[in-house]
């Protein structure tokens, strides 16, 4: 059974109402390491809806957290006087937002419908400034002691001796976190701030501050009616913001906590775990430009949510779209199964955004369509080389032809972007500028004979060079060397059958004849 089947029949014994959480703060890309809590909180949601669960999907922009500092990808002029500030309250990077908060969730939650994600978005800012968390703010207050305590005792923290479970929104500088309590008596706390201002606020007013993160997110579960949500095993820790979370929940806003899934981090490789603060992800509109949404949410879906794993923006992505696409012949029975047929059968359907096809989608390896559109620069261009060398029929339809188009500048984008310079070529127009080896003029004077009768498919045209290479003696590294400096002038290039099968017989022998004058 899947793992996200699992979940769902738990949560399912226990009740047949759910809200399952997730969210995050747009205080940068949002990157796939943050979509593993998504797709995973997705997963649980839809099994728990397939089975006959009564089930909502929500998530919770933190867009009335403060800027903490002034992030690599930010101007230091511009933000540093904004630090302290919430992010809903600060300028959009591009101009095109209105707000900072709105420029990084704007593109996350196009990302989301893109994946098949559709979740009730709540933001932070307006539940604060709504009164939404009004009961929510007094009751913390009223038992600052016995939330005091249970930090201290879970988390081993220290509180300061004048602690208040609130962060003042100076009304003054309007920053959260240069703010310090001095009293509190319902309903006004007296404050100082850092910035010289001495004030007080009234906390029935929405929007003079909030909750401190360990407090807010327990009071959410209540003021949400939420019943699941998954974490990170950064928050999972004993004496962490989910440890802490449970008891006061329970304890101050008498609710029971919602049931946990712990995930591990994706890490990105050779640069370890990802940090939008630290200029070291990949956004998930990133991911989604240079592969199929399908393939992300395979990502997720196919591996147990404990699993740490690390993405390969390189060379990997295209054996992680090789997976894919060997799981979807699998799933309509086109190939050998590996695995269960069960799990094998869930996690192909969790895999995709929307609709489950009915049929298998016409499928181009996409190491092939990386190769295609370095020969042809438009979708017609590598559309007739399919169609000349019969890897699509003639009447394709439109929703394969779609999907070929969007992986084609999937392709494209990944090409442009994170791949090894040892995959790119282009195919020179003219004869280049090189020196062929004596070797090389040999291979190629027999290449030229033979090559009219080769039957123009790549097993055979690459059958016809290792047998030319062996009968002239010449190394077969060093014929495709050859055949790669005459097209592409340079020595390495994709696998030389199927690239020469995708170009026109005549082309290549006319290149040739040209080497050999």
């Amino acid at each position: 059974m899947h793992w996200a089947e699992v979940f769902a029949d738990t949560l399912l014994q226990k009740q047949k109402n759910h809200v399952l959480a997730t969210g995050i703060t747009p205080s940068g890309p949002i990157h796939i390491g943050n979509m593993r809590e998504i797709l995973t909180t997705d997963a649980v949601f839809r099994c728990l809806v397939e089975k006959g669960g009564d089930a909502e999907l929500i998530y919770v922009a933190d867009d009335f957290d403060p800027l903490r500092r002034v992030y690599p990808y930010l101007s230091k002029e511009q933000y540093e006087p904004h630090v302290g500030r919430p992010i809903c309250d600060i300028p959009c990077p591009c101009g095109s937002h209105k707000s900072y908060a709105e420029h990084f969730l704007s593109s996350f939650l196009h990302a989301l419908k893109e994946i098949g994600v559709t979740p009730k978005v709540y933001r932070a800012n307006e539940m604060y400034r709504n009164g939404e968390y009004a009961e929510a703010i007094q009751i913390a207050l009223e038992n600052t002691k016995n939330i005091g305590r249970i930090l201290e005792t879970i988390s081993k923290r220290e509180i300061p001796k004048n602690w208040l479970p609130f962060n003042v929104c100076c009304e003054n500088c309007k920053k959260l976190s240069t703010t310090t309590p001095i009293l509190y008596e319902y309903p006004m706390i007296e404050y100082n701030c850092t910035c010289g201002h001495h004030g007080a606020i009234d906390i029935r007013k929405g929007g003079v501050g909030k909750l401190p993160w360990r407090v807010d997110w327990p009071a959410r579960w209540k003021m949400l009616n939420v019943t699941f949500e998954p974490c990170g095993k950064d928050l999972a820790t004993v004496g962490g913001a989910r440890d802490t979370g449970a008891h006061i929940v329970e304890q101050i806003y008498k609710y029971p906590h919602p049931a946990l899934l712990v995930y591990e981090f994706i890490m990105l490789k050779d640069k370890g775990a990802m940090h939008s603060s630290q200029g070291t992800a990949l956004s998930a509109e990133e991911m989604l430009h240079m592969t199929p949404p399908e393939v992300l949410r395979f990502l997720i879906t196919n591996n147990q949510p404990q699993k740490h794993l690390v993405f390969d923006s390189g060379l990997g992505l295209l054996n992680l779209v090789d997976e894919y696409d060997t799981e979807e012949r699998t799933y309509f029975g086109k190939e050998e199964q590996t695995k269960g047929m069960k799990d094998l059968k869930k996690t192909y359907e969790l895999s995709q955004p929307y609709n489950i096809p009915k049929t298998l989608p016409h499928q181009v390896p996409y190491r092939h369509l990386v190769t295609l559109v370095q020969i042809g620069k438009t979708w017609t261009d590598i559309k007739e080389v399919l169609l000349r060398t019969e890897q699509i029929p003639k009447k394709l339809t439109k929703e394969d032809e779609h999907r070929l188009m969007q992986r084609a500048d999937h392709a494209r984008y990944w090409l442009s972007h994170f791949a090894p310079e040892n995959v790119k070529f282009e195919m020179q127009k003219i004869f280049p500028n090189i020196l062929l080896s004596e070797e090389q003029q040999r291979f190629l004077s027999q290449f030229k004979e033979v090559l009219p009768n080769i039957l123009w498919e790549a097993e055979d045209i690459h059958k016809a060079i290792y047998q030319i290479s062996e009968q002239q003696k010449v190394p077969v590294k060093t014929a495709f060397a050859a055949l790669y400096k005459i097209l592409l002038g340079q020595e390495n290039g994709p696998r030389a059958g199927y690239f020469l099968s995708t170009l026109e017989k005549p082309f290549v022998l006319n290149r040739v004849t040209e080497a050999l004058t």
